[in-house]
């Protein structure tokens, strides 16, 4: 049963069998990730402290398709990238790069990126990905604790107030209308799909 969980991903299913070739298709997937994940984050509309992209939307499809461990690494990968000064994230390098950007206001949501993957990650492995409404359930639960770890950085650094008038308010429908296409995209990828 076990073995059954892992394979359940999107990307599992057209994995290499043989050790090198998973992995080197693995790392490739990663690197790829982190890319679709910069030009994410460079995709954005301006709105205060936080800017809104594309970013979100792609984690959850990227956790969706690749899973929860092909997704956490990519995720991590991403981090890494922007912890050695890559300009990989939204406001990169016009507001700083590396651990200080991290550590800025955008701080919070960053680490929530990873928490989104993880939860979106597990349910894909788990072939929650193929309902809408499960789907739904695991990346709605996704945004929320993205949001609430977004919002506990940013209060620290502005206050609880203007954390919420800004870091949360002006993400509320925007987030839902990309809630509401993962939830909706992956599952339709899969109904397309040959039955096995």
């Amino acid at each position: 049963m076990a073995n059954s969980i892992t394979a359940r991903s999107l990307v599992s299913q057209a994995l290499p069998e043989s050790g090198a070739a998973r992995l080197a298709t693995q790392i490739f997937l990663a690197v790829s990730g982190t890319l679709l994940l910069t030009l994410s984050a460079k995709t954005k509309v301006v709105l205060g402290p936080v800017d809104m992209s594309l970013q979100t939307l792609a984690i959850f499809l990227i956790s969706a398709a690749f899973g929860m461990r092909l997704a956490l690494a990519t995720l991590l990968l991403y981090m890494a990238q922007g912890a050695m000064g890559f300009p990989v994230f939204q406001s990169t390098p016009e507001k700083g790069i590396g651990l200080a950007y991290m550590l800025g206001s955008t701080g919070g949501y960053l680490a929530g990126f990873v928490a989104m993957a993880a939860i979106v990650g597990w349910a894909a492995d788990r072939g929650w990905d193929r309902s809408p409404v499960k789907m739904l359930g695991a990346v709605l639960t996704a945004e929320v604790v993205m949001m609430a770890m977004g919002f506990a950085w940013l209060a620290v650094l502005i206050g609880v107030e203007k954390s919420w008038q800004f870091g949360v308010v002006p993400f509320i429908v925007p987030d839902l209308i990309k809630v509401a296409l993962a939830s909706t995209l992956a599952p339709a990828v899969w109904a397309l799909l040959p039955k096995r």
